[in-house]
């Protein structure tokens, strides 16, 4: 009788272990420690993702700064720098036609990110308030949009019989509103506490006030990303100028203007005799299209580490919220 009582004492006491360590060995795999070989295999991976990043960059920018001999003897796009200069960078930069199309878009990259953003915050804004009017009908009116839409023609018809041709907003309105930024700032700003919104209501804020002194100061993370989401997009847009101002150069942002100097092979359109004059004769061709894309490089460079940090919370956070 002993022999069976210790017997039972011993299975009683083990069990819980047992529970417990099929537990521990039933936990997800992210939530276990990471192992060396893990953390060896994340760390061959970023490298290999880094070098396909950097090394196309490090083609251009060596590319850029390369004399037509080095380009001759490379065969064409340039690796090891051999015999570095910035005459391409001078004589890009003497040139009306990149100075304006520089000029272009920078304005139509504020001026229309501005825009998207007004436009994306109020809809989103109001979306997101549960007692808002037909908020439900709207949001799956614009759902249906992202998947059901008019095609290019229609667009084109409905743009230039409303006077958009060769008119600057055409590259702006056509394309100002995401409907996929536009639910991830509802699904942000669904988040806000409801508690301090009425707060606000009982101290006679109305929704204008509650959204600027309250939703915005406490989205300004997601707020950064979006407006980093639409200027990238404007600052790379070109189609639109091929649909709504295919010869006025006058107006064409730098995009344009490097897709059809890449196109033609030869100057920039605008320029004297097509090549930037007697200057280009002396200047690789390759090292001027290679010039022109580190120009259009460098302004999402200097932009994007100051948004970067905002992209966890900004993005991430704002959809696992909703």
């Amino acid at each position: 009788m002993l022999t069976i009582e210790r017997t039972l004492e011993a299975a009683e006491t083990a069990a819980p272990q047992a529970v417990r360590k099929k537990k521990r060995n039933t936990r997800p795999a992210w939530e276990e420690p990471p192992t060396i070989a893990g953390e060896t295999a994340k760390g061959i991976t970023l490298g290999g993702v880094l070098l396909v990043m950097l090394v196309p960059l490090w083609i251009i920018v060596v590319t850029s700064l390369s004399t037509q001999g080095a380009v001759n003897r490379a065969g064409g796009l340039v690796i090891w720098p051999d015999g570095l200069t910035f005459e391409a960078y001078r004589v890009m930069l003497e040139d009306t036609t990149v100075r304006t199309a520089l000029l272009v878009s920078l304005g139509i990259t504020a001026a229309g990110t501005a825009v998207s953003m007004a436009v994306s915050v109020m809809c989103a804004y109001g979306l997101s308030r549960s007692r808002s009017f037909a908020h439900r009908f709207l949001l799956t009116l614009l759902i249906v949009t992202m998947f059901v839409n008019g095609g290019l023609i229609p667009t084109f018809l409905v743009v230039t019989g409303l006077g958009g041709y060769g008119q600057w907003w055409s590259l702006i309105l056509p394309s100002a509103i995401s409907v996929f930024n536009i639910l991830i700032l509802r699904s942000f700003y669904s988040s806000t506490s409801a508690d301090l919104i009425e707060a606000a209501r009982i101290d006679g804020a109305g929704d204008w006030r509650i959204l600027w002194s309250i939703v915005l100061p406490t989205s300004r993370a997601v707020t950064a990303v979006m407006a980093l989401f639409y200027g990238v997009g404007y600052w790379n847009s070109f189609f639109n100028v091929m649909l709504y101002m295919p010869t006025d150069s006058e107006k064409w942002p730098l995009q344009y203007v490097l897709y059809t100097y890449v196109n033609r092979g030869n100057g920039m359109p605008g320029s004297v005799n097509s090549g930037f004059g007697t200057a280009f004769s002396q200047t690789a061709p390759l090292s001027l299209q290679m010039a022109v894309v580190v120009l259009t490089l460098v302004p999402l460079l200097i932009v994007y580490p100051f948004v970067q940090k905002h992209f966890r919370t900004g993005v991430l956070t704002g959809a696992i919220k909703g």
